[in-house]
This record gives C-alpha cells, sequence and structure tokens, in this order.
C-alpha cells in the first residue's frame, strides 16, 4: 500500500512550484485559480520573492499547500492508499483524498494563517528542536518549568521532538534540557508557538470557517496529527484538525500506524524532503521516496 504524505511550514524554498508553472499547463491554471482566491499573487512571491517575504505565516501556509497540492495533482500515477500531513499539510492531504475541494481548503488554509499569525501577535512566542533525547525526558523538563508556558509540539522521529511555548519558557526548557543530556537545543525560525495552548485564539476564527465548508467523504483514510490514526468521517476531520492548532503533532505514532495499517512505501509530495526523511529514521525497512 502506498502512503503520500505532505509536508508543513518550513519546507518552503525561493522559487517553489515554478517548474510546475511552467511545464503545466493545468498547474498554470491552479496557481492562477489560488491568485484571484487569496487576492494577491502568491506565484509572484512564490517564484521569485525572497525568503523573509516567504517565511510570513500567512504566505508560508497556503504556499507550501498550493506546490503540494499542485505537484499531486500532475502525477500521472497518483493513487494513495492513504494520506497524512505534518501539520499544514494535513489541508494538503485532504484535498489528495477529495475530502475538500482544491478552492475551499486554499481559502480554509489561508483563514488559518491568518488566525495564527494574529495569536502569535497576541502571544509573541517561538519553538526549538530539541536533539537527542528520550520524549518522556523531554515532557517532564517542560511540565517542570513553572510560570510559562512550554510544551511538547512536534514528535518528529525517535531522538527529535520540537517544544513550543513562550520565549522565556523556552529560553528556561532550553537550559533545563541540555542538562538533562540533549545533544543540542536548536531555535526554529518560526512566527509563533504553533501547537501550543498559547495558539487557542485562532480556534474560534478557524472553527467558523471549518463549520461552513463542505466535507466530503475521503476515497482512502487520513491519519491524522491529533490522533495518530486512520480517520474518514468528516466529521472527525473537522473536529482533528481544530484540536490540532493547540494538540501536537503526533508525526511518530501516525507514521507507526500507517505501517502497521499495510504502508509499505511513502511518497513525499511537496517542497523539501524532510518527512521522507524521517519515516526512514523510525522505520528504515519501508520505501521512503521523495517525490
Amino acid at each position: 500500500m502506498v502512503a503520500y504524505i505532505f509536508p508543513g511550514q518550513g519546507a518552503q524554498f525561493v522559487g517553489m512550484g515554478k517548474d510546475l508553472y511552467e511545464s503545466n499547463e493545468d498547474s498554470k491554471f491552479l496557481f492562477e485559480k489560488a491568485n484571484d482566491i487569496l487576492g494577491f499573487r502568491i506565484s509572484d512571491v512564490m517564484f521569485a520573492g525572497t525568503m523573509e517575504d516567504l517565511t510570513v505565516t500567512e504566505v508560508t501556509q497556503p504556499a507550501v499547500f498550493l506546490h503540494s497540492v499542485i505537484q499531486a495533482l500532475s502525477l500521472a500515477d497518483f493513487k494513495p492508499d492513504m494520506v497524512a500531513g505534518h501539520s499544514l499539510g494535513e489541508f494538503s492531504s485532504l484535498v489528495a483524498n477529495r475530502t475538500l475541494s482544491f478552492e475551499d481548503a486554499l481559502r480554509l488554509v489561508s483563514i488559518r494563517a491568518k488566525a495564527m499569525q494574529k495569536a502569535c501577535e497576541i502571544n509573541p512566542s517561538t519553538m526549538a528542536a530539541v536533539l537527542g533525547l528520550e520524549d518522556n525526558i523531554v515532557e517532564e523538563v517542560c511540565a517542570s518549568i513553572q510560570g510559562e508556558v512550554v510544551v511538547a509540539a512536534n514528535y518528529n522521529c525517535p531522538g527529535q521532538l520540537v517544544i513550543s511555548g513562550s520565549f522565556k519558557g523556552i529560553e528556561l526548557a532550553g537550559e533545563k534540557l541540555k542538562e538533562a543530556g540533549a545533544k543540542r537545543v536548536l531555535p526554529l525560525k518560526v512566527g509563533g508557538a504553533f501547537h501550543s495552548p498559547l495558539m487557542e485564539p485562532a480556534r474560534t476564527e478557524l472553527a467558523a470557517a471549518i463549520e461552513s465548508t463542505q466535507f466530503n467523504t475521503p476515497i482512502c483514510p487520513i491519519y491524522q496529527n491529533a490522533v495518530a490514526k486512520a480517520v474518514s468521517d468528516p466529521a472527525e476531520i473537522k473536529k482533528n484538525l481544530l484540536i490540532q492548532l493547540t494538540a501536537p503533532v503526533r508525526w511518530t505514532e501516525s507514521v507507526q500506524m500507517m505501517i502497521a495499517d499495510g504502508a509499505t512505501q511513502f511518497r513525499e509530495v511537496g517542497p523539501g524532503n524532510v518527512l521522507s526523511g524521517l519515516v526512514k529514521k523510525i522505520n528504515s525497512t519501508v520505501q521512503s521516496d521523495k517525490i
């Protein structure tokens, strides 16, 4: 069985998607449709903007989504048996398995990005990658920080866990994690504390948008970040998309569950190759490729 996986924020790069635009008329049509929906030429930012332009959350998220989805739709042999996406990548997955239309998913991604950007401005915050520690030790250190928000946010693979919280919380946790034996604690260049309680202000805005959007029964299951298991019920998919804003990305468990359910090949679609690398670290016996 083939699992298609889709990246999230952080995979962006200058020039992303330009080859698709120039080589495929259907892809060009979708990029132009996206420009109309968003009300600005995001394709120009993707193809020829600066990295600074691309790292603004309300640009990054639709840019990564567009590259991922348009590439997937351009594939002649695109027949997923299961799908999953890392954070933002869940929305790409939901177009891939036909739960959402391209247009509706792009509108939701834009609303989500703007809502998260506002939440970041309300509560300035950040994230950091912790390398070389067991998950339970990282969780214990985060729980020991008093008076600040700091939580485990992305369970990416064994020995790599991203924490999320206030600037002070991340600083204090970083010191304790190094004392506990972490090989490295790397601050990430992100707009805020994604997948933490500090994203709560974004939930209300996204909830209203999701509730008013048509979700169809998918052609194959999605393994969602919040629950790390196969989901096919549209109502449950909606619920999990909202939980995801403030809950951790359970990527390691999701990959393990897909393998347990029969996945023998993982194909990463979209910018970058981070996810295919993580799959290999989670289970080196399965095939994992970047399209």
